[in-house]
């Protein structure tokens, strides 16, 4: 695959395109509730940072954090959105969220359905 430069500037492989050239990616995040998951998914969606939000109740995490193991049940936002958006949606994540360090992992599209991706740039005013 071909090497292309993210909009975080890093490296990453070839995603897929939409028909019009835009690269799209699944964003995961993660939240203490759903209040909170409702909270962040209502306003990426109203402000066309995301074309799709599906919120995934009762996942148990486990991590590292102050010096040892922790485990919490969250819930689990799978945001499908364009990569030209991925500062803007991270930002929003950021200051609705109330964990000190919460997720935000972007995964790149690098194969679909065209006719969903283009419906992802649409969606999002990607035009």
């Amino acid at each position: 695959m071909a090497s292309t430069s993210s909009p975080s500037g890093s490296t990453s492989a070839s995603a897929a395109t939409t028909s019009s050239g835009t690269s799209t990616s699944v964003f995961l995040v993660t939240s203490p509730d759903n209040g909170t998951s409702r909270k962040i998914a209502e306003s990426i969606l109203t402000k066309k940072l995301a074309a799709c939000v599906n919120l995934v109740p009762k996942i148990t995490s486990m991590y590292w954090w102050d010096g040892k193991v922790q485990e919490d049940t969250e819930e689990l936002l799978i945001i499908k959105s364009s990569d030209s958006l991925t500062k803007q949606l991270e930002e929003e994540v950021k200051a609705l969220h109330p964990y000190d360090t919460p997720e935000f992992i972007r995964l790149p599209i690098t194969a679909g359905s065209q006719e969903y991706l283009d419906w992802i740039r649409q969606s999002t005013n990607q035009n």
